[in-house]
């Protein structure tokens, strides 16, 4: 349950103000600026195994290694007002309708602050004319996209992704999120990240290496603050995303190639060619700035090393300790000089956060 008291809520950002601080004192880093989240109704997405008891199937959720105790729930207040005002209607559809309900076992909810939404049903079953005639009835009813997943298949009601408008630095940015791809869950807050980033950047007549640009999220508006991006993702969705996302959006200096940070190193650093890089003039790019968003585990020892050579490091972390591993590799060439916490998940310990390095 949340803790409606708001201040529990500034008790627990002000001790992960404090952990970043500690954790960055060693590198000389500024006071954190800090963006709170809204406190309940902010998780775009949400996830649900279903559990019978009673005769009917109900939403549950588990705690952290026991998969046997449901917590049974007829609503999320920490997911966003569309998910809450959506599962009572999908339940009772599901209960009216045994193609519906049958073998399904679990439900994900993933939304925009634009309004939009999409439903995946997932089954221990195979979909077939049935089922699809059912969901089209019901993405009808409830204005949604469905997709139904089984083993082996995917069906599509609607569109396979969601819609997101997001508003950075009085500009507009629209965003296609696929179903089943990586997207920010805290709306607002990533509206924040993305606006520090680009304030962090500035305005430059020079070029910005990206690494990990997933769908394209900071790529966007990281795009209008330099002269070209070159920008680079592993998943084939998330870059299929970004390149649809770069055409609506009219954005048209930015580079993308489907290539790890570790395979770019390995490029740069002339160990191999790699034919996805045909048509890339690296020579002509002029970086500046690399910016990195990478997984948990930070960057690896042979990346950090390659972002040694820029000017600047614009780094969003979502692990405050491989962030500091990082800078610790970095520090004797790089100093700290600006860092933002950003509370993308209230009520847990997880912390996102951000830093600028700067050549010393």
């Amino acid at each position: 349950m949340i803790n409606r008291d708001p201040a529990a809520y500034t008790a627990q950002l002000h001790e992960k103000q404090q952990r970043l601080t500690e954790l960055l004192a060693p590198f000389g880093a500024p006071a954190a600026q800090v963006f709170a989240s809204p406190r309940e109704h902010y998780r775009l997405r949400a996830e649900f195994r279903l559990w019978r008891e009673g005769g009917q199937q109900h939403y549950a959720m588990f705690e952290a290694g026991d998969n046997r105790t449901p917590i049974l729930l007829e609503q999320l207040p920490i997911a966003g007002e569309q998910i809450n005002a959506l599962m009572p209607r999908l339940k009772s559809a599901w209960q009216a309708s045994r193609e519906l309900s049958r073998k399904l076992f679990q439900v994900e909810f993933l939304t925009t602050l634009s309004g939009d939404a999409l439903i995946t049903l997932c089954y221990h079953r195979p979909l077939d004319a049935a089922w699809q005639q059912a969901a089209e009835q019901l993405a009808q009813a409830l204005g949604v996209s469905i997709v139904g997943r089984s083993r082996g298949k995917r069906l599509v009601v609607g569109r396979d992704h969601v819609q997101e408008t997001l508003t950075v630095a009085g500009r507009s940015f629209t965003y296609r999120q696929p179903e089943g791809a990586f997207t920010q869950p805290n709306g607002e807050v990533c509206q924040h990240m993305l606006g520090w980033a680009c304030d962090a950047l500035g305005a430059r007549d020079d070029d910005l290496l990206e690494l990990y640009c997933g769908n394209g999220n900071f790529t966007l508006p990281l795009a209008t603050r330099v002269r070209k991006v070159l920008a680079t993702e592993i998943s084939k969705s998330a870059v299929h995303a970004a390149l649809a996302n770069l055409a609506d959006n009219a954005i048209d200096n930015v580079a993308l190639v489907r290539l790890s940070a570790e395979e770019l190193t390995q490029a740069l650093n002339g160990v191999r060619p790699f034919r996805r890089l045909a048509g890339i003039d690296l020579a002509s790019y002029d970086f500046g700035t690399v910016f990195v968003d990478p997984p948990r585990a930070g960057m690896d020892p042979d990346t950090c090393e390659l972002t040694r050579r820029f000017q600047r490091i614009l780094y969003i972390s979502c692990n405050p300790q491989t962030l500091a591993a990082n800078i610790a590799q970095l520090n004797d060439t790089h100093r700290i000089v600006r860092c933002a916490l950003f509370d993308q998940f209230p009520w847990t310990d997880h912390m996102e956060s951000g830093v600028l390095l700067e050549r010393r």
